[in-house]
């Protein structure tokens, strides 16, 4: 067996796939990292501009910054992808990848969270190559988490240090019930 070597901060973790709980997964280790003094800063893609998003800030977001060792940024324009995205939604989607690049440069954070950014690749938003190069030009003491799509991307997965795969079985959603507050959102 390998030895184990003591790892600090400086991984890639990604969370995809078609379950309920990838977003989830990275508060998670946000919340576990808030509790142990380490800063998270999360950075959140395509949650503004959509009608039922635009002011409601989620129970995990409103129960993270309590701390004062997290922030976050919110990015999205024009109400939800559908389909072909807008000139706008792609900028925003852009703005947002600067972003995190910036945030990852910033000394004041250990851990970025770029969450729905694999959605921003699979809606057309961004490309694999962004985040491929997002991933190699991170700085090796910051630690990088990667969540959404249902689309694996193998060349992506390749760069990470952790990946995991939510698949779902069964959602309510399926029965017809609407995400409820504090329990989905």
């Amino acid at each position: 067996m390998k030895e184990l070597k003591k790892a600090g901060l400086g991984f890639v973790q990604v969370f995809w796939g078609n379950g309920k709980g990838k977003s989830t997964s990275s508060f998670g280790t946000a919340l576990r990292a808030c509790g142990n003094g380490y800063s998270v800063h999360l950075v959140q893609f395509m949650k503004n501009g959509a009608d039922s998003l635009e002011e409601q800030i989620p129970g995990e977001i409103k129960s993270l910054s309590k701390f004062q060792n997290f922030s976050y940024k919110r990015f999205g324009t024009d109400g939800w992808v559908i389909k072909k995205p807008t000139e706008n939604q792609i900028k925003a989607a852009k703005e947002a990848l600067d972003y995190v690049k910036a945030s990852l440069k910033n000394t004041n954070y250990d851990i970025i969270i770029a969450d729905e950014i694999l959605y921003a690749v699979q809606l057309g938003l961004l490309t694999e190559e962004e985040i491929i190069n997002l991933i190699e030009n991170k700085p090796k003491n910051k630690e990088l988490i990667l969540t959404g799509s249902h689309v694996p991307y193998p060349r992506i997965f390749e760069k990470a240090d952790l990946v995991t795969e939510i698949k779902k079985h069964k959602h309510p959603y399926d029965a017809g019930f609407i995400a409820r507050k504090g329990i989905e959102y």
